[in-house]
């Protein structure tokens, strides 16, 4: 077994007066004590560690008797050596952590809806985890795991073959865009298809139009690529397309969410649509058509997509973080034709493509009808989670929060008065691992009042849902 702890060293200093015995064991106890070694972990055999640092045996068994002797490891048989368990007991440094770095933007209260390493209670931006299709996933899985011997190879950058015809035909079928594969690029999740975008499209200090409250990474990502953003409002009928105009009409970009717009969750009404395509198209820009949570409409028919409304201006963004997991890390993008000579460059410099196997999977999934089951019976359940959630927390706090129900998506927003606090309001719901999110923190500039978000499809139950929502009063005090 090997460690990581010689990796970026590998090699003793052999010309300075500390025996290498001791270099060996200030490393243990370096390592030891900053917690990258823990208790009751393996540490490699004396013949490994010979190997691996060019010394004899004896060096190394010096080294380990005296670590031994001392506490920081026990000796468990002749093959097995570990750290000590009772190390947990001695008083450890913390292990250095450099602080992340900051974005450029003061408002770095845009990162509050972040997932944490846990799933939280009312967690935006997850599925039910519960009603995931793990059974039939594994037995795909399984069939081409056999069939690995054969995708051994380097994946495509642009995608594998028989899922780009899948979501082609999918979203022929579900959205109406006429697309052919080639035009479906497979990228890592939304973050890759909004850099392949801006890798293939986007100059520095290139106006791009943004939606005002936004969804975050965009926002972010976008500042790191040089953009100069453009803050645009929205109301009821989505985003403002006339004073998007009006302030920068030269804009190379806009990217909008169309169906349910992040986080209002309101849809862009018809004659916007058909004024911001006019604007693209008049302008050579180009709008990228984010279809956040198109899949999970409950009240109505939803508008169509601004992909399927013939102009040759739109890249047409979607992934599979919401419909199955976003374990997966696949999203897909839709360029149109005159386009494709520009992305495929882009993506054989600067895309190594995605694992094979999980889009051989989810292909298999889309083919042989398992998606669109899924999908149904999804939104099945989650109309069920929705009123559940909405019930419980009317239920615990009354009129203090109102209620804008969504007719699409996994997210609730819920008002509050002008004079609370949301920003703060959501980072005390954190500390209590509520995975809630303000909505003030997502505004670029607007007045888009406060409110907090609620992500509702793990909530199973009423019983579950109304304690939830109890525990949430508490640690508010509202």
């Amino acid at each position: 077994m090997k460690t990581t702890i010689f990796q970026s060293d590998t090699y003793l200093q052999r010309d300075i007066s500390l025996p290498l015995y001791r270099q060996i064991y200030q490393r243990f106890v370096k390592s030891i004590t900053q917690g990258i070694l823990q208790p009751e972990q393996r540490v490699p055999s004396i013949r490994t560690l010979s190997s691996e640092l060019k010394v004899s045996r004896s060096t190394i068994e010096l080294a380990y008797t005296l670590l031994i002797e001392e506490g920081y490891l026990e000796a468990r048989g002749q093959a097995r050596t570990v750290v000590s368990s009772q190390i947990a007991g001695i008083h450890l440094k913390s292990p250095a952590i450099l602080p992340p770095s900051e974005p450029e933007t003061n408002n770095l209260s845009l990162f509050n809806g972040a997932a944490s390493t846990q799933p939280q209670i009312y967690q935006l931006g997850l599925p039910a985890l519960d009603l995931f299709p793990r059974k039939l996933w594994n037995t795909l899985s399984a069939k081409h795991i056999r069939l690995q011997s054969k995708q051994m190879f380097y994946p495509q950058a642009t995608g594998y073959p028989p899922l780009q015809e899948a979501i082609a035909s999918y979203l022929q079928l579900s959205r109406g865009i006429s697309c052919a594969p080639q035009q479906v690029f497979i990228t890592a999740g939304y973050r890759g298809a909004l850099t392949l975008i801006g890798r293939t499209l986007l100059k520095p200090q290139d106006q791009v139009w943004l939606e005002d409250p936004c969804f975050p990474p965009g926002y972010h990502l976008l500042m790191q690529m040089g953009a100069e953003i453009v803050p645009i409002p929205v109301d009821q009928h989505g985003i403002c397309v006339s004073f998007a105009q009006e302030r920068a009409p030269d804009a190379r970009l806009a990217l909008v969410t169309p169906t349910h717009q992040s986080p209002l969750g309101v849809s862009l009404s018809m004659e916007r649509r058909q004024a911001l395509l006019a604007w693209a198209e008049q302008n050579n820009a180009f709008v990228i058509e984010d279809d956040y949570d198109s899949e999970f409409r409950y009240e109505s028919r939803p508008q169509p997509s601004l992909a399927s409304l013939g102009s040759e201006n739109i890249l047409y963004l979607g992934t599979f973080s919401k419909t199955l997991t976003p374990a997966l890390r696949l999203a897909y993008l839709v360029v149109p034709p005159h386009l494709l000579p520009l992305f495929n460059t882009t993506c054989q410099i600067w895309h190594d493509g995605c694992p094979l196997l999980q889009q051989a999977v989810v292909a298999d999934f889309i083919q042989e009808g398992h998606f669109t089951r899924h999908l149904r019976n999804m939104r099945t359940a989650y109309t069920q989670r929705r009123q559940i959630v909405t019930e419980s927390l009317k239920h615990v706090f009354d009129t203090r929060l109102q209620f804008d129900i969504p007719a699409s998506g996994l997210n609730l927003l819920a008002r509050v008065e002008h004079h609370e606090d949301d920003i703060a309001l959501a980072q005390r719901a954190r500390e209590h691992q509520f995975g809630i999110a303000a909505l003030s923190a997502r505004s670029l500039g607007s007045d888009c009042g406060k409110g907090l978000l609620f992500g509702f499809a793990n909530q199973t139950t009423q019983e579950e849902a109304l304690k939830h929502a109890q525990n949430l009063q508490q640690c508010l005090c509202i």
